[in-house]
């Protein structure tokens, strides 16, 4: 596997652990590997193997095409593209909905709510 590869599997395997707010620790234990391991995993030290990367895309309920998304030489079709656009919205959903009231006004007024998204929440 390429270093380039690697170190962008790493990118993607830290991006979704800390947007998930999970440890390297809770990470490597749920796979069964030392949390020097995931280091070397987001670093790109180490390469990931073909089934480590199905165990970490299991743990942290992605795709296993999300490992790949937006690399150089991956071709992604419009069906994967949307699937990724569907999960980033689930996402987006689900810290949302878990923001408190006086959160989600906050934000509404950041975003500069003018679609009547207000009288949604």
């Amino acid at each position: 596997m390429s270093a380039q590869l690697n170190q962008h599997l790493g990118k993607k395997l830290r991006l979704r652990r800390t947007s998930l707010g999970l440890t390297q620790t809770q990470v490597a234990k749920a796979i069964n590997v030392t949390f020097q391991q995931i280091q070397k995993y987001e670093k790109g030290t180490n390469g990931v193997s073909s089934a480590r990367l199905l165990q970490l895309a299991n743990f942290l309920k992605v795709p296993i095409k999300y490992f790949f998304e937006d690399y150089q030489d991956f071709s992604s079709t419009n069906e994967s593209n949307q699937s990724s656009k569907d999960i980033n919205y689930s996402f987006l959903v689900r810290l949302f909905n878990d923001l408190e009231q006086q959160q989600k006004e906050k934000l509404l007024d950041v975003l500069g709510d003018n679609r009547g998204l207000k009288k949604a929440i």
